[in-house]
């Protein structure tokens, strides 16, 4: 069976997200570019053609559509100002196959990737990925568990217990109520992929936040068949919130972000809670032989400025990583940051090292499962 590769799902919801609440619109780059020339910051900063790198820039790849402003004004565009090189940033999506074949037809046109960590690790390891230069990025500006050789942390996101509290009027505490089918009836929901549902399996079958890893996974798989029947398998962010907005379930695991959505519509009805929330890391990755060299350090130490996190998070919902962050978040905002000290303390953060060995296996194995 065909290796499976990680994909950005967390990344492309928030971009549907974003789009959402702008009404569809995407800022132009060409409007955008006229409103940092009123701020003084120069053109050349950004370029309105397609990027192709060169050892005079810096060309930084996400995952597209608003995001491509949101990542100009917040991250490239200070970089520049501040002496670095011109940053443009791309959109086409910087997947394992892509950044695969750039390297290994060595025509690298790419300086820095937004990833995750668990890919950073299978990249670093089959020696498609520069290592950090941690001479310039700052590990203490991140916790350990959200570095690895090859990546550096760059936001938060959790999948977080939701519920209808119409349906549920005693809150469910943890996983554990979840699964309780009996004393909180109804339908649940998880996603159609292993990541943030093992976990959750595990600690519902009393397994210590301790102990998660290396998951269980026949444990997990048997827990996950007892409640199956009553269990619909979301496929997307939208879904899952669709979910709960027809009343098709009253429980689920899902983004943290979707669920703060979902909160807000419907004027508290539905709730969420980060007690073991499982958290995740969102990471920078530098393809090997990447044009712009040793500058792209520089850019990657630019972003862990806690002020530029707190205003993605503001965009897009992705906490902070930089535990300083935290501290900047309005005091109205910090009960929706998962790196907020208390709902970091609450979670499971999952384990990059694990994933990267064993995510393309189990999650065919789980697929097979849910399926059945």
């Amino acid at each position: 069976m065909a290796k499976r590769e990680f994909d950005n799902d967390f990344v492309k919801d928030a971009l549907m997200i974003l789009r959402e609440k702008t009404n569809g619109k995407t800022v132009h780059r060409r409007q955008f570019l006229g409103a940092l020339g009123a701020l003084g910051v120069m053109p050349l900063a950004l370029r309105l053609t397609p990027a192709h790198a060169q050892s005079n820039e810096l060309v930084i790849v996400n995952w597209g559509g608003d995001a491509v402003p949101a990542f100009e004004k917040i991250l490239a565009a200070p970089y520049t100002a501040a002496g670095g090189l011109p940053a443009v940033v791309e959109g086409s999506g910087p997947t394992s196959g892509k950044i695969r074949a750039m390297v290994e037809a060595e025509a690298v046109s790419w300086d820095v990737c937004d990833r995750n960590l668990p890919a950073s690790i299978e990249l670093g390891q089959e020696n498609l990925l520069e290592e950090i230069d941690w001479n310039v990025v700052d590990p203490n500006k991140l916790r350990d568990v959200h570095r690895s050789k090859w990546g550096v942390g760059s936001y938060l996101y959790t999948f977080a217990l939701t519920w209808d509290s119409e349906k549920h009027p005693e809150a469910p505490k943890n996983w554990a109520d979840f699964w309780n089918i009996k004393e909180f009836p109804g339908t649940r929901t998880l996603r159609n992929n292993i990541e943030g549902m093992l976990e959750a399996a595990l600690l519902a079958d009393g397994v210590a936040p301790a102990d998660i890893y290396p998951i269980d996974v026949e444990r997990a798989f048997a827990k996950i068949r007892e409640i199956k029947e009553q269990t619909i398998f979301w496929t997307s962010g939208s879904q899952s919130q669709e979910l709960f907005r027809n009343g098709e379930v009253t429980m689920g695991n899902i983004w943290h972000t979707r669920s703060m959505l979902l909160r807000d519509e419907t004027k508290g009805r539905v709730k969420f809670d980060f007690n073991q929330g499982i958290l995740f890391a969102g990471a920078w990755i530098v393809p090997k032989g990447n044009p712009a060299g040793k500058s792209v350090w520089d850019f990657i130490a630019s972003t862990q400025n806690p002020d530029s996190q707190v205003e993605l998070f503001k965009v897009l919902g992705n906490g902070p990583i930089n535990p300083a962050g935290s501290d900047l978040v309005p005091a109205e905002m910090r009960a929706d940051d998962p790196g907020n000290p208390e709902n970091f303390a609450r979670q499971v953060a999952a384990d990059a090292a694990w994933y990267a060995e064993h995510y393309s296996e189990i999650l065919n194995q789980y697929t097979d499962l849910i399926a059945s």
